[in-house]
């Protein structure tokens, strides 16, 4: 399932208003989940105490504050082709003071120009849906873990239930993304790269928390996601519109956030 959307185009989002309203109905942490979401992949990943990670699509860097913070990660290199998320990321580790540990690479994931059996594992949130290469993607992610090391990440992805076409265009449109894998994918594409595949699974998180971004952009929000459209009320009510056509499909089975374990063999 493929959208005409290229880098150019997903760095265009990230680099303004559209990634500005994001963070403001969803955190720091740009994905689905946030806090709780982290520590659960981090968990069934097994990452507490681990020397180096690389956080593939790392936007402003939330991920692996996260991990440096809360699983004591020791060090973490992020990737991103967004300039402005890597700026705002690096200004961000400075004022934590976490700018010790953390790194930002400005490159395409799919060629990160990173050393071969670089890292201990490999991390990614709701962001590799971005990419679009994704074979190539998850071979850049294998190609720089050590082997025995994990490759984690949680992502947007196809549900069970097929859309028609017109679903198809609307939700890659509107999400401004080239393509989406499946649960079943996914897994084919980190075996075909050397790895085992430990959990592939739906965290079934989707659709409420839709309706929570939702809720909380009505009630409370409405301003500042305002302000962030250039005070735009027809745009937040088709933004609104196009979020409730998310929720719809997730209830459907159409649309999930999947959560991916994987070992590198050797």
């Amino acid at each position: 399932m493929s959208n005409l959307v290229g880098l150019d185009e997903v760095k265009a989002v990230y680099n303004g208003a559209e990634g500005d309203l994001w963070e403001l109905i969803m955190g720091h942490q740009i994905h689905i989940g946030g806090f709780r979401s982290s520590m659960d992949l981090s968990e069934r990943a097994g990452l507490a105490g681990a020397k180096h990670g690389v956080d593939l699509c790392c936007c402003n860097g939330a991920g692996m504050r996260f991990l440096v913070r809360f699983r004591n990660v020791q060090k973490m290199t992020g990737v991103d082709a967004a300039k402005t998320v890597i700026d705002r990321g690096r200004d961000r580790c400075f004022e934590e003071e976490l700018d010790k540990q953390i790194e930002f690479v400005h490159s395409d994931v799919t060629h990160s120009s990173l050393p071969d059996n670089y890292t201990d594992f490999v991390w990614g949130e709701d962001a590799w849906c971005y990419v679009v290469d994704k074979p190539a993607l998850i071979r850049e992610a294998a190609r720089i873990v050590k082997p025995g090391g994990k490759i984690a990440f949680t992502d947007w992805v196809l549900g069970n239930v097929s859309m028609s076409d017109d679903e198809i265009r609307r939700y890659l449109s509107f999400m401004k993304f080239p393509n989406v894998e499946s649960l079943e994918g996914y897994p084919k594409l980190l075996e075909a790269s050397g790895c085992e595949v430990i959990e592939a699974s739906d965290t079934g998180r989707f659709d409420p928390y839709v309706d929570l971004y939702l809720d909380m952009v009505d009630k409370q929000l409405t301003y500042d996601a305002l302000r962030i459209l250039n005070f735009d009320t027809a745009m937040l009510g088709a933004v609104a519109g196009e979020m409730k056509f998310l929720g719809e499909l997730a209830r459907a089975g159409k649309i999930a956030q999947g959560r991916f374990v994987a070992r590198k063999k050797g």
